[in-house]
């Protein structure tokens, strides 16, 4: 009689000595509002902000998964602008995305409004996120033979190696306008994260071509009729007083060691900056800004 009632009550309550398994979550939608407007999400009563942002951390794509994150207001705000790349998702506090909301609208997304807290345990306490990040997937990969010549110049990187160095060549390369800049794809940082931020939207705006071999895309730039000049402090030829003719690969060399020998084996020329003052050598980036403003004027039509 007690078996008979135990098979009655799991029959009225549906449950069966079986385990099921729970259903599997639905995928989280991307699909972009075509409008969007800001709104303030209050905290519940009695709940304080920390609660609030712990009970709704976002779910963040990590970097695992093949997508790039942007961070840096003008490194979010040029990626969003530049339509170089496929865009996922953007994270952005109430203020960052007040300010972005054009750029967000202007790329068909919806941002996930987060903490700064939400951004600096994504991102790290050291990250100068400035309210905003952006998940997208990594620029189109290119070759010297996708370089189209409009101001003649190319930057060729001899394993520049610090993210911020790197960062801040981009930003000057896009100042300047340079057509491309060549670096090898080992023993150069990532084209995201810190140096997207130092190249405060760069990035977006320069043709990056990676290479496996720097001596060799070196001599098909010399074959395709570049002025290969290697920047060098201790070089006998002074770039000021040099009569050039476009188009020029400028080689800048890395950190601390310069170049290396098969890179200046595959320069035309080794030229060097004067400088008056005591201190004869500049960190690269500012080097690079030098050299590309001595370059703009002495160019031949």
């Amino acid at each position: 009689m007690t078996r008979d009632k135990s098979k009655l009550s799991r029959a009225k309550t549906g449950v069966s000595g079986k385990h099921h398994k729970a259903p599997a979550s639905t995928p989280r939608q991307n699909a972009p509002a075509k409008t969007w407007r800001p709104e303030l999400r209050p905290a519940g009563a009695g709940t304080s902000e920390q609660n609030l942002a712990g009970a709704n951390a976002p779910m963040f794509r990590y970097a695992a998964s093949g997508v790039t994150v942007l961070y840096g207001f003008h490194a979010v705000r040029e990626a969003l602008r530049g339509k170089r790349r496929k865009l996922l998702d953007i994270y952005a506090t109430e203020a960052a995305a007040r300010r972005l909301e054009g750029e967000i609208a202007g790329a068909g997304l919806c941002p996930h409004i987060v903490t700064t807290e939400d951004l600096a345990r994504r991102l790290g306490a050291s990250a100068v996120h400035q309210g905003a990040m952006l998940e997208a997937l990594p620029l189109e990969p290119l070759d010297l033979s996708d370089i189209v010549s409009r101001s003649g110049i190319v930057l060729v990187l001899d394993q520049i190696t610090d993210p911020h160095n790197a960062g801040a060549v981009l930003r000057t390369a896009a100042a300047f306008g340079v057509d491309a800049v060549v670096m090898t794809h080992r023993h150069a940082p990532e084209m995201a994260g810190v140096v997207a931020k130092a190249a405060s939207g760069g990035l977006e705006h320069v043709a990056i071509v990676g290479v496996v071999n720097l001596a060799r895309a070196l001599e098909r730039l010399g074959e395709s009729g570049y002025l290969r000049l290697g920047l060098d402090s201790e070089a006998e030829l002074n770039l000021a007083q040099m009569g050039l003719r476009r188009p020029i690969a400028l080689v800048l060399g890395g950190e601390g060691k310069g170049l290396r020998r098969l890179s200046r084996e595959n320069c035309d020329f080794l030229v060097r900056l004067d400088m008056p003052g005591a201190i004869k050598s500049l960190n690269v980036s500012n080097a690079c800004a030098v050299a590309l403003t001595l370059l703009q004027p002495g160019l031949a039509g």
